[in-house]
């Protein structure tokens, strides 16, 4: 993440108790505090906010702001405006956000999207230690009716599950080149660690892995920093086996990774750079993959890896709290879909009728 050369608006406000000091000891204290990822959705949502307020009232945000306010932004939110009036004030206002790149249509949004805007303007009242509207009784409700309204199946992360039929088509276009040793241990890595989000893969260091055990059991054991689900210093060590093992103790050989990030990227040249592989990268390297396996490339996305391993889980018949205990999730509820999905497909009883 990008240094923060001064205190971003949702950050806690100055407080004329606080000294000089103690501001920035607390400023520094919510960034380090918050993990990168939310910090980059906390400021794409401010900015979607701002420009929603300055386009629809003319105004800046306040702090804190008014029932009105939130109120008028649920409303907007909560239904399809492509067939509004043109003269209608929430369809002159989506216009106006799709022109600058901030929204991509006039239908309605998805309700996680509005879920997660309102969340983090939440959030930003309470890190200024301010009452926010959307906690008002009338609010609370106007956005739970405006989530019923919209309810729909949730979409899926990745378009298919990437289970083991997948992966095992994905790894054998890797060859032996470096580039291929990198991509082939990611992908296992990724999978068998018990499905591993992009975040954590490129977060990894070298000291992250220890391969003490290697030897004599065939066993690398993984400590990661951080999850979406747990914080820093409560995420158990994971470990991997058999090939998935190998594959990670031969890239880190090749690829001559002694310290710092685990995956970099390699060049054309096929030499491995020394910098950190972005995310992004993450999703580039599962699309090349599928498109040498002779898959479409939107078949499947990063998150494949983790769907797939859940998935696979569930065919195989392992225990849920089996799987849970690598996939780190904390719902039963949300690790259980992908069961659910297997269990419904096996049910004798879609037999019936021959």
């Amino acid at each position: 993440m990008r240094p923060m050369t001064a205190p971003a608006p949702y950050l806690p406000a100055a407080s004329p108790t606080l000294s000089q000091a103690d501001q920035e000891a607390l400023t520094d204290l919510y960034v380090r505090g918050t993990p990168a990822n939310t910090l980059r959705a906390y400021e794409r949502d401010l900015h979607y906010v701002t420009a929603w307020k300055a386009t629809r009232f003319g105004k800046a945000l306040r702090w804190p702001e008014t029932e009105a306010t939130a109120l008028a932004f649920i409303l907007d939110h909560a239904r399809d405006l492509n067939d509004a009036a043109p003269e209608d004030i929430a369809r002159q206002v989506a216009e106006g956000l799709i022109a600058q790149g901030l929204r991509k249509s006039l239908a309605c949004p998805a309700p996680s999207t509005l879920d997660r805007r309102i969340a983090s303007w939440l959030a930003f009242h309470r890190m200024k230690n301010l009452p926010s509207p959307f906690d008002a009784p009338q609010v609370k409700q106007a956005r739970a009716k405006a989530r019923r309204a919209a309810a729909r199946p949730p979409a899926p992360k990745s378009q298919h599950p990437i289970t083991r039929d997948v992966l095992e088509q994905l790894l054998a276009t890797c060859r032996g080149t470096r580039r291929d040793c990198r991509d082939r241990a990611l992908l296992m890595l990724g999978w068998a660690s018990g499905g591993r989000r992009r975040s954590e893969i490129t977060g990894l260091m070298r000291e992250d892995v220890s391969l003490k055990e290697f030897d004599k059991s065939g066993m690398v054991w993984m400590s990661l920093l951080e999850t979406k689900t747990t914080i820093k210093g409560d995420t158990p060590r994971l470990v991997l086996k058999g090939r998935a093992a190998q594959a990670l103790v031969h890239w880190i050989e090749v690829g001559g990774i002694e310290d710092g990030h685990l995956f970099r990227p390699v060049s054309k040249a096929d030499r491995v750079l020394k910098r950190r592989l972005s995310p992004d990268a993450i999703a580039q390297i599962v699309k090349r993959r599928l498109k040498l396996a002779g898959l479409p490339e939107n078949f499947a996305s990063p998150h494949g890896l983790r769907s797939g391993f859940l998935t696979q889980a569930a065919l195989d018949g392992a225990p849920i709290q089996a799987a849970m205990r690598l996939s780190l999730h904390r719902s039963m509820a949300q690790a259980q879909r992908y069961y659910e999905d297997v269990d419904i497909a096996e049910n004798p009883a879609t037999d019936l009728l021959g």
